[in-house]
């Protein structure tokens, strides 16, 4: 895939992590009683990213899961050929909690329906909060991050690629042509 711009390389990506999880600490008060779900599979590296740096910032251990919302999908009956359910991991109670969705890129909001409508089954938290890294607006639900690493404005011909190290040998966010 050939790029047309960068959007944030290596370094920016670590300070805007850095950031939003001080945005995180500040705006619950510490991380007392929130828990992170990482939405698949991006979403996943994002909210380890986002564990570590509020682990470092609260001397605590965040508690972290998985959700994949391949089930909760509102296109499940159009979708062409199968969907991959890879599974959601999330070894904790959500009564009570902050639940912090986290995901890579904000879109039109349907990936955070799909996951906010996986979270009630799982209880009744005290508050559902969403991060993202990359908001390229485009909604067609009405969804707005609480935290937003950066706003991207993109046309519906241009797409966002989030690499990260751990995943793909390179961090960077980029914007390309579809």
């Amino acid at each position: 895939m050939k790029y047309k711009g960068v959007i944030m390389d290596k370094e920016e990506m670590a300070s805007t992590f850095r950031r939003l999880a001080h945005q995180v600490s500040e705006k619950n008060e510490g991380a007392e009683d929130v828990v992170l779900i990482g939405i698949r599979t991006r979403g996943v590296t994002v909210a380890k990213r986002i564990k570590n740096w509020l682990d470092s910032i609260e001397n605590t251990d965040v508690p972290f899961g998985v959700f994949d919302i391949a089930l909760y999908r509102d296109d499940l009956e159009k979708a062409d050929g199968e969907i991959a359910f890879l599974g959601s991991e999330v070894g904790f109670g959500v009564d009570g909690k902050t639940v912090l969705l986290c995901d890579d890129v904000l879109y039109t909001g349907r990936t955070v329906r799909a996951a906010i409508s996986q979270v009630m089954q799982l209880g009744r938290p005290a508050k559902i909060q969403f991060l993202t890294l990359i908001d390229r607006g485009h909604r067609e639900l009405p969804f707005k991050a609480d935290f937003t690493g950066k706003s991207v404005p993109t046309s519906q011909k241009e797409g966002i690629a989030v690499r990260f190290a751990e995943d793909d040998g390179e961090d960077g966010v980029f914007i390309f042509d579809k």
